[in-house]
């Protein structure tokens, strides 16, 4: 499995060159410097300022990260709130979905749906073997229709 975080870590530190000192400054150093000393020093990526920010081709962990530096340092109370507002909305979404996917209360119904026939097929079968004079005893019970 590739290793996109590292990728990532350089193009949040190429974008962050391009953000204004004060909105940087809102974010801790040590944060940067984590960046820096995981940041994939081989990845080659560079900014088009030619190109919007969402025409800029970006790795999804890159749009991830950057989304939490906004939501955390950069954001007013009122986006916070709405952001994280949006967050929860998804997460219990997410919930729900899975609950219907994987309910524990039906995630066995099917299966038992279908064994149930095959539990009655597989039980034992009691075998009574019948002695010999009891073998004569009730066939002159069913000719003579004795109960």
């Amino acid at each position: 499995m590739e290793d996109n975080y590292s990728k990532a870590y350089k193009e949040v530190i190429e974008i962050l060159n391009f953000v204004p000192k004060e909105s940087v400054d809102k974010i801790p150093q040590t944060m940067i410097d984590t960046f820096k000393a995981k940041m994939d020093q081989n990845y080659d990526f560079k900014v088009d300022i030619n190109k919007s920010f969402e025409e800029q081709e970006l790795l999804e962990e890159t749009k991830a990260i950057l989304a939490n530096i906004f939501r955390d340092y950069w954001s007013t109370p009122y986006q916070k709130e709405r952001i994280e507002a949006k967050e929860k909305y998804d997460r219990q979404k997410s919930e729900e979905e899975k609950n219907k996917k994987y309910n524990p209360n039906d995630l066995f119904k099917k299966k038992n749906e279908n064994t149930d026939v095959e539990k009655t097929s597989n039980l034992p079968i009691e075998v009574k073997k019948e002695r010999f004079y009891e073998k004569i005893i009730n066939f002159f019970k069913k000719i003579f229709y004795i109960g």
